[in-house]
């Protein structure tokens, strides 16, 4: 075995002995990422039996020290996927989850059955999901807010970086886009929603993702997400969707939430691809 191979290996072993969920992935991709090539080159350069240069070798062995320590894959390689874009993200803002990428689907599919949509994302972090509208549905206006002024800074790199059209303001979800009250067609969030008193198991969420990106504000989480909801009534136009993620134990409690405020209709869970109770939608009455 090759230099280049066996460290490839050691690495993934302690990943794996560190408890990181996906050690072959996360090698493979620090190894892309020391070498400044995407992973199809590691893997050809495995296949070749290439040999590992001593500069790449100390890159990496302090990448995979680091991603031991449980510090994200993302914040090491200061990006990541999502939809079909690549996005900037590191420490003081969430990192956007596949289960994200469900959500942003449901905004999409709605926007695009309309001719030129409005589209809101509130609480917006990365802007991942108002870039991926912005990406996947050309027609729409696509308006994103952020509170946390770090997070609101990566957002404005994703937002440059990608040259997408998003309308990007720094403030309170709850109080966002004023002037577009009764006009707007989607509004999605993906809102802090974690009980409080509920700590993260994974490392990687409890101590780098930022607090004000996680927890809902109320025992239950969901202070904030029904916050987030009474903005986007105002927001909405008669019969404009709300699509809103949750936590998979509030797939029953916030759609009975939102249905006691009287202000909604068509009120619908959904299922995530893992069969996970995972985003809500609901159309303004």
């Amino acid at each position: 075995m090759t230099t280049f191979r066996r460290e490839i290996a050691l690495a993934s072993a302690t990943l794996a002995a560190d408890g990181v969920p996906s050690p072959d992935a996360d090698a493979l991709a620090l190894a892309a990422f020391a070498l400044g090539c995407e992973v199809a080159e590691v893997r050809r350069r495995m296949v070749m039996l290439d040999e590992a240069d001593p500069g790449f070798l100390d890159r990496y062995s302090g990448l995979v020290a680091e991603r031991s320590a449980r510090v994200p894959l993302q914040h090491l390689t200061g990006r990541a996927g999502f939809r079909g874009l690549e996005l900037s993200v590191g420490p003081g803002v969430f990192v956007p989850r596949p289960e994200t990428e469900f959500v942003a689907g449901l905004a999409i599919q709605a926007a695009l059955a309309l001719e030129a949509p409005v589209v809101i994302d509130l609480c917006t972090g990365s802007g991942a999901i108002a870039l991926a509208v912005a990406d996947e549905v050309p027609a729409a206006s696509v308006y994103a807010v952020e509170l946390g002024p770090e997070a609101h800074a990566w957002a404005e790199r994703n937002v440059a970086a990608t040259g997408l059209a998003v309308h990007l303001r720094l403030g309170d979800a709850t109080e966002a886009f004023g002037e577009l009250d009764g006009t707007v067609d989607v509004v999605v969030s993906n809102p802090p929603y974690i009980p409080l008193g509920m700590v993260p198991l994974d490392p990687e969420v409890r101590d780098h993702d930022p607090e004000l990106a996680l927890y809902g504000g109320s025992e239950d989480g969901l202070a904030i997400p029904l916050a987030v909801a009474r903005r986007a009534a105002q927001l909405l136009r008669r019969g404009g969707l709300l699509v809103m993620e949750h936590a998979d134990t509030q797939g029953q409690t916030l759609p009975h939430a939102l249905g006691r405020t009287g202000q909604w209709t068509d009120i619908v869970d959904h299922d995530d691809l893992t069969d996970r109770p995972r985003a809500t939608t609901a159309r303004r009455a």
